[in-house]
């Protein structure tokens, strides 16, 4: 084994010489084409790249302050050691501006490189695509189409100012605060980091044009939660994000997302698409996400509780209990795309799902009316046909199962699935 390691240095290692007046574009296709045969590289790759070896205007400072960053989200615990191993990044300017992430332990958003790097660029420079960045730390004058020292200057200094606003504790810990105020509360309940991103840069160029502090918490909250159900940064994402700054500069950001919300989400969205997109099974579905965050931020009680939210049980990792068991439907041929339906779920305390167990709806929902009409409590501490009632509303159950009348399966999930988008409508109308 050791000798065939010493030979290693006999290896040769293709070089690819560019010549010299090739245009940035046609340089990025090349980068891109060239690492497409292994694991493929993005502009993200290249941006960095480009970033790090510019050491004439800080930008190895700059990558390390990316890198160090998202490592510390993950763990941050190797603050030390940075600190250790890196004394000249420790004495930087960056350091003590992102030194707070040591002490957070449970991050509701923990971005990746390209994540920082997308969102410091568009907040920045009011630009999308992360290949004009490549182009702009080049000297790139997309008028002249030529080079310019002064452009690229200036490019690494507004990059080094995105990258501090990212990384500004005032401004971290105010998206997180408004995505938890939202019923976002965990980071499980983070289905798209994009979405996230696009809220990050409304928040920072909000910020930026003044908007008032509230109105400016309530736009991100109902941006966001547009994206998540609309699907809007999962297609062409980078043309998505460069439409979007564009025209919040055009038309000014409050006029521009305001108008995009009422666009994408029309009234007939919530009785009309919403309900279809939930027939699914997906527990990462952001339509189900979605519906928990919602029951999160209304303050509902968990699946037959008196006093259990179901904040509380998101928090402390409750069940999602199948409203008509699975062994029940499983016994009825049903395969596990049917059974796992999204609104077949509700979230329950464990000692509730228990009980519950494998029973047929009929029985348990029986002995449940029982419970409030003096019978023997079996499931919870609801006592009273009233609570009842309303804890049935809060988890979006059919109002017939409290007369007894428990519908077939297929009839169920249709029904709960309009009482679940109409929860979601309720929340993003107080959002």
């Amino acid at each position: 084994m050791l000798q065939r390691l010493s030979k290693i240095v006999y290896n040769h290692v293709g070089v690819i010489e560019l010549a010299e007046d090739l245009d940035i574009e046609t340089v990025t296709e090349i980068f891109i084409r060239v690492n497409s045969a292994g694991v493929p590289l993005s502009q993200a790759d290249f941006a960095m790249s480009k970033i790090a070896v510019n050491e004439k205007y800080g930008g190895h400072l700059i990558r390390k302050a990316i890198d160090y960053f998202c490592h510390l989200a993950k763990a941050p615990e190797v603050a030390s050691t940075i600190e250790k191993n890196d004394p000249e990044f420790a004495g930087s300017e960056f350091w003590p501006a992102m030194r707070w992430l040591a002490e957070v332990n449970d991050p509701l958003y923990v971005p990746t490189y390209t994540d920082m790097l997308r969102v410091a660029f568009t907040f920045e420079f009011g630009r999308g695509r992360l290949q004009d960045l490549v182009a702009l730390l080049s000297g790139r004058n997309f008028e002249t189409k030529q080079y310019e020292e002064a452009i690229a200057e200036e490019s690494f200094a507004k990059l080094k100012s995105g990258v501090h606003a990212f990384i500004k504790k005032t401004h971290f810990d105010r998206l997180t605060m408004i995505l938890r105020s939202a019923g976002f509360v965990t980071a499980d309940l983070i289905s798209s980091q994009n979405a996230v991103n696009a809220s990050y840069i409304l928040y920072l160029r909000g910020r930026r044009e003044g908007v008032p502090a509230d109105e400016l918490e309530r736009l991100v909250r109902r941006w966001y939660v547009m994206s998540i159900l609309t699907g809007r940064y999962s297609g062409n994402l980078e043309s998505t994000f460069d439409v979007d700054i564009r025209q919040m500069e055009a038309q000014g950001l409050v006029r521009y997302a305001e108008s995009v919300i009422e666009n994408e989400i029309p009234p007939t969205f919530w009785t009309g698409m919403l309900p279809q997109l939930m027939n699914t099974s997906s527990g990462q579905s952001p339509y189900f996400i979605a519906y928990l965050a919602a029951q999160a931020r209304l303050g509902d009680k968990g699946f037959l509780s008196t006093n259990i939210t179901v904040r509380d049980l998101l928090l402390n990792r409750g069940d999602k209990h199948h409203i008509f068991p699975r062994k029940y439907l499983q016994k009825q041929g049903l395969s596990r795309s049917r059974y796992n339906q999204i609104a077949n779920f509700v979230m329950a305390q464990s000692e509730i799902n228990i009980a519950i167990g494998d029973k047929p709806p009929e029985v348990y929902f029986r002995e449940i009316l029982e419970q409030v009409n003096g019978g023997p409590k079996r499931y919870g501490g609801i006592t009273d046909p009233d609570t009842l009632r309303q804890n049935f509303e809060e988890n979006c159950l059919p109002m017939s199962l409290l007369n007894g009348e428990v519908p077939d399966f297929e009839t169920f999930l249709t029904e709960r699935r309009r009482l679940m988008a109409l929860r979601i409508k309720r929340w993003f109308e107080v959002l």
